[in-house]
């Protein structure tokens, strides 16, 4: 069924926003997102990663990856990950739009790139998940 859920992306416009749940961090920055974008999020499925293993191979997606990169799957069933999926993700807001432009500046996406991963693995490392 999840499987299901998350293939209906071509047919419905949506994206899927793979998360971890089990991140504090990571639920607000979601709740953050939903209250920006409003009821434009309708087109948005939001997909807790915590124990979906299996799921994500089967998506193509490496479960410890997933933990240490968003993910995003567009509604072509393309995945993209890290800076790519943000862009991807804050494109779907209008007030965000210029944000999304930013971060994918080839001068800014690989200083972005690095701070976030140090960021995400430091997490990981302080909650005993990696």
């Amino acid at each position: 069924m999840a499987l299901a859920k998350v293939q209906q992306n071509k047919s419905t416009g949506t994206v899927t926003v793979f998360y971890d749940g089990a991140c504090p961090s990571c639920v607000r920055d979601r709740a953050q997102y939903e209250r920006l974008v409003g009821n434009g999020g309708d087109n948005i499925v939001w997909f807790d990663i915590t124990d979906q293993d299996k799921l994500l191979r089967e998506l193509g997606i490496d479960p410890r990856q997933a933990l240490t990169e968003l993910h995003v799957q567009d509604e072509h069933q393309q995945v993209v990950s890290e800076i790519d999926a943000y862009v991807l993700l804050l494109n779907k807001v209008p007030l965000l739009k210029p944000l999304a432009w930013i971060i994918g500046l080839p001068l800014i996406r690989p200083v972005l790139s690095k701070a976030y991963r140090r960021m995400v693995l430091n997490r990981l490392q302080r909650s005993g998940r990696l």
